[in-house]
C-alpha cells in the first residue's frame, strides 16, 4: 500500500520562487490583497474589467452548446456520473446532474444569458462530425481549428472578425498578439476568424521528460562500483550510436547551483561512446551495464559530475543525450531485482495505452530525442524551415530514421509491452506498482504521482530536455543543443458560433460574441482559469509578474478530494473552467507538487538561461525558430482538395479515438527503408501536392502579418 503524503508537504505553491514554466520562472509573492487580478498570459495588453460590449441582446438569450472538452464529465453542465444524487463543492451549493458548472453558473448571470446543453460528450472533432449536417440546431460548438476554419470558408461559421470592432477585449488581446492572430486567421484576403482560440497556457514548455529519479540515483551515485545481489541480463544490441564515437561535443549547461552558464565536454576520445562500449561487450549483466556506464561518465565529462553522477540525468547541470539515456535505460531494465524487487521493470511507456492521443507522445519524444523538426507540430506534421519554407516530417527520411531507432530499443526490451502488443495490461499502475520508468508527458499531472501512488523516497521527476544534433541552418553539420517543439500556443481545438443556428436573430449572434469577448476580459480569464471568486482566497500571489489569485483553503482540500490533486481533471469535472478560451498557469502552478515544481524549474531555469531553445510566438530572424500556425488560411477548393489525400488523413491520425498511427507501428514493427518510406508519403499519398497547398497559405500568411504589425 503507498503512502499518501499531506497536503501540507505536498504543495509549495506560493512559497516557492523556483521557476516551474515560463523563461526566468514566477516570481511568487503572497499578500493579502482585495484589487483586481490581472491576467497572467505573455505579451498581452492590459484587458478591461467589465463584461461591456458593444453588443446588445435581450436579457435571458439562449444559447444552444454543443461545447465542452472531449467527454461527457468536461462539458458546461454536470453529467449523471460526476453529480451523483447531488454533489457539494467547495462555495457550498449543491449541483445535480443537468445543471450548470459553478463557472457557467456564473457566466450566465454576468452576461445575462441562459445555456441549453446540446453537447454530446465528444472530442473536438467527433463533436463537430455529429453536428456538421444539422447546425441549425446548435449556436455554438466545439470542433478543431482547421475543421471550424474549413467550414467557416464554406459559409458554414460566422466570421468572428467583422465583429472585432464590437468586441474590445477579444481584440485588444489579438492586437497584442500579431502572430495569434494569425494563427486564428482562416482567410487573409478577408481576415475571416471563424473560431474563438483556446490556450492552455501561452509561451511556455508543454510536456517534459519525467522519470523515477531516485532510481537513477541509486545506480549512478556514489563512491567505488556499483554492486548488487541479483540482477538480470542486458539484451542482445540493436540500438547503433546517435552520438559520436571519437572527438568532442562542447555544450552549453545550467551551473549546478542554477546560477549562470558553464560549458562542459563530452569527450569520445577519452570516454568513448557508451553505447558503442556496451554493444562490443554486450550481452552483460545489469551490474556490469552499471559499472560501464559510470565509468563512461567518470571519464567522458572528466570527473565533473563527481559521484554524483545521477546528475547527468537529474541535476540542474543535467546534459544527457539519446545514446546516454538508452544506456541508462538497459541498466535499469536489466537491475529490475535491484529497484523494485522484481524480475520486470518497463523503460518508457505511454499513460495510456488504448488512447491514441497519448500513445503518439511516444513518436514525439523521439523527435527530442533525435532532432526531427515536426513530430510536435501545432499543424500536422509542419514546420518552418531556415528557409521560410514549410516541411513535412512525414515526408523526410529523418522522421523515419528516428522511429528505426525506436524500435531497436524495442526489440531490447526498454519500450513497454503493453505499448507494444496491445494488451490490457495499463501503464496506468506501472508508478503505483514501480514497474515503469519514465514517459514523456505533461508535469502537473503526472509529478501528482508522488502524493497519490509512490512511497517516501520515491521521486517521479522530470528531468532536463535532451541533447540532440538540431539542424537549425545556422551550421552545415548541425548543432549540439537542446531544443524543444513542446510549445504552448493556440491550441488545435475551439469554439465556433453556427451560422445557421443563429440565422437572423441577432439576439443570439450578438450573445455569442459577448460571450466571446467576455472570456478575454481580466474578469473572465480569471473566471476560465479559477472559477468563480468563491473558490479563490482573499489573497494574491505574483506570477510571471502579474498578481494573480491564491486558491480558497477549501477548492485546495476539494481537489485532492474529489480529484487526486490534478488540477485539469477538478477544473473540467467539477468548476467548468478551462474548457476553452484563455487558460493561465497560475492556478495549475499552485497544485504542482514539490517535486513537480523542482524539476519544471530545473528546466525554466534553463529556458531563461538560453540552454533549451524551442519556437517563438513571432516571426523569428532564423524562420527555424517560427512557430508554426495552428491554422493556416486555405481555400475551400484547398481545403476539398486535401481531404481527399486519405492516407494522409488517416495513417497519421492523433486523435484520441482514432485509428493506430502509422509511425506507432513503425517504432513497434521496423523500418525497413526511411527514404523509401518517405518517398511514399510524398509521391503516392499526395504529401507533395498537400505541401505546396499549404505553402502557399503560408506565403499569404507571410504577407498578412506585415499588415497586422
Amino acid at each position: 500500500m503507498k503512502k499518501l503524503k499531506s497536503l501540507a508537504a505536498m504543495l509549495l505553491a506560493v512559497a516557492m520562487t523556483a521557476a516551474l514554466l515560463s523563461g526566468c520562472g514566477p516570481s511568487i509573492q503572497v499578500e493579502e490583497s482585495k484589487a483586481p487580478a490581472q491576467p497572467s498570459q505573455s505579451g498581452e495588453a492590459p484587458a478591461s474589467d467589465a463584461p461591456e460590449q458593444g453588443l446588445t441582446y435581450a436579457d435571458g438569450t439562449k444559447l444552444r452548446m454543443a461545447t465542452g472538452y472531449n467527454n461527457t464529465k468536461t462539458g458546461l453542465f454536470f453529467d449523471p456520473e460526476t453529480a451523483g444524487d447531488g454533489i457539494t463543492l467547495a462555495d457550498g451549493k449543491t449541483y445535480h446532474a443537468g445543471e450548470l458548472k459553478p463557472t457557467w453558473v456564473e457566466v450566465q448571470n454576468k452576461l445575462n444569458i441562459v445555456f441549453e446543453d446540446k453537447y454530446q460528450g465528444n472530442s473536438a472533432s467527433k463533436e463537430f462530425d455529429f453536428w456538421k449536417e444539422r447546425l441549425g440546431d446548435v449556436d455554438m460548438v466545439s470542433g478543431t481549428a482547421t475543421k471550424l476554419t474549413e467550414n467557416g470558408e464554406a459559409g458554414n461559421m460566422v466570421n468572428i472578425a467583422e465583429y472585432l470592432d464590437q468586441m474590445p477585449n477579444f481584440k485588444a488581446y489579438l492586437e497584442a498578439n500579431p502572430i495569434v492572430h494569425m494563427s486564428i486567421t482562416g482567410n487573409t484576403d478577408t481576415g475571416a476568424i471563424y473560431f474563438s482560440p483556446y490556450f492552455d497556457g501561452v509561451d511556455d514548455i508543454e510536456r517534459m521528460p519525467l522519470m523515477r529519479t531516485d532510481w537513477v540515483e541509486k545506480l549512478l551515485n556514489g563512491e567505488g562500483e556499483f554492486t548488487a545481489s541479483a540482477s538480470g541480463q542486458t539484451a542482445a544490441p540493436k540500438y547503433q550510436p546517435y552520438m559520436p564515437t571519437s572527438g568532442k561535443v562542447e555544450i552549453d549547461v545550467v551551473k549546478a547551483d542554477g546560477s549562470g552558464v558553464e560549458k562542459i565536454a563530452k569527450d569520445y576520445d577519452k570516454g568513448g561512446n557508451i553505447i558503442d562500449t556496451m554493444n562490443k561487450n554486450a550481452p552483460m549483466d545489469g551490474v556490469t551495464a552499471v559499472n560501464f556506464l559510470r565509468h563512461y561518465i567518470d571519464e567522458a565529462y572528466d570527473g565533473y559530475y563527481g559521484a554524483n553522477r545521477a546528475d547527468l540525468f537529474v541535476g540542474q547541470n543535467a546534459a544527457w543525450d539519446a545514446d546516454e539515456l538508452v544506456a541508462l535505460l538497459r541498466c535499469v531494465v536489466a537491475n529490475a531485482q535491484t529497484l523494485n524487487g522484481t524480475d520486470s521493470i518497463q523503460g518508457l511507456f505511454t499513460r495510456e495505452d488504448n488512447n491514441n492521443q497519448r500513445r503518439v507522445d511516444m513518436f514525439r519524444f523521439a523527435g527530442m530525442l533525435f532532432g526531427v523538426r515536426g513530430l510536435e507540430s501545432r499543424q500536422d506534421y509542419l514546420y518552418v524551415g531556415n528557409d521560410n519554407q514549410l516541411h513535412d516530417a512525414r515526408q523526410e527520411k529523418d522522421a523515419y530514421e528516428a522511429m528505426e531507432r525506436m524500435h531497436t530499443m524495442v526489440e531490447e526490451g526498454l519500450i513497454s509491452k503493453a505499448f507494444i502488443d496491445g494488451s490490457e495490461e495499463s501503464s496506468k499502475t506501472y508508478l503505483e506498482n514501480d514497474l515503469g520508468f519514465m514517459h514523456y508527458d505533461y508535469n502537473q499531472t503526472q509529478t501528482l504521482m508522488n502524493a497519490t501512488a509512490l512511497q517516501e523516497g520515491e521521486k517521479y521527476m522530470a528531468a532536463m530536455v535532451p541533447v540532440a544534433r538540431w539542424y537549425d541552418g545556422t551550421d552545415d553539420n548541425g548543432v549540439y543543443m537542446r531544443f524543444t517543439e513542446s510549445w504552448r500556443s493556440v491550441k488545435t481545438d475551439g469554439w465556433g458560433i453556427s451560422k445557421a443556428g443563429v440565422g437572423s436573430d441577432t439576439d443570439k449572434l450578438n450573445a455569442c460574441l459577448a460571450l466571446i469577448d467576455y472570456a478575454y476580459s481580466a474578469e473572465g480569464q480569471i473566471l476560465m482559469s479559477y472559477g468563480p471568486e468563491a473558490f479563490r482566497g482573499s489573497s494574491t500571489f505574483t506570477f510571471n509578474g502579474k498578481e494573480m489569485p491564491v486558491i480558497a483553503d477549501a477548492t485546495r482540500e476539494e481537489l485532492w478530494s474529489k480529484a487526486n490533486g490534478n488540477y485539469t481533471n477538478y477544473a473540467r469535472f467539477y468548476l467548468g473552467s478551462t474548457l476553452s478560451f484563455l487558460k493561465s498557469q497560475a492556478f495549475e502552478y499552485q497544485c504542482t507538487h514539490e517535486v513537480g515544481q523542482q524539476g519544471a524549474g530545473y528546466i525554466s531555469t534553463a529556458i531563461g538561461l538560453g540552454t533549451i531553445k524551442h519556437p517563438e510566438l513571432g516571426m523569428a530572424s532564423n524562420p527555424w525558430y517560427t512557430i508554426v500556425p495552428t491554422v493556416l488560411p486555405t481555400t475551400k477548393v484547398e481545403n476539398d482538395t486535401v481531404a481527399g489525400y486519405t492516407e494522409l488523413q488517416e495513417k497519421f491520425n492523433q486523435q484520441k479515438d482514432g485509428n493506430a498511427n502509422m509511425l506507432l507501428d513503425l517504432i513497434i514493427n521496423g523500418v525497413q527503408d526511411p527514404e523509401a518510406q518517405a518517398a511514399t508519403v510524398a509521391n503516392d499519398w499526395s504529401g507533395k501536392q498537400y505541401l505546396a497547398i499549404k505553402q502557399g497559405a503560408w506565403e499569404r500568411d507571410i504577407a498578412y502579418y506585415e499588415t497586422l504589425k
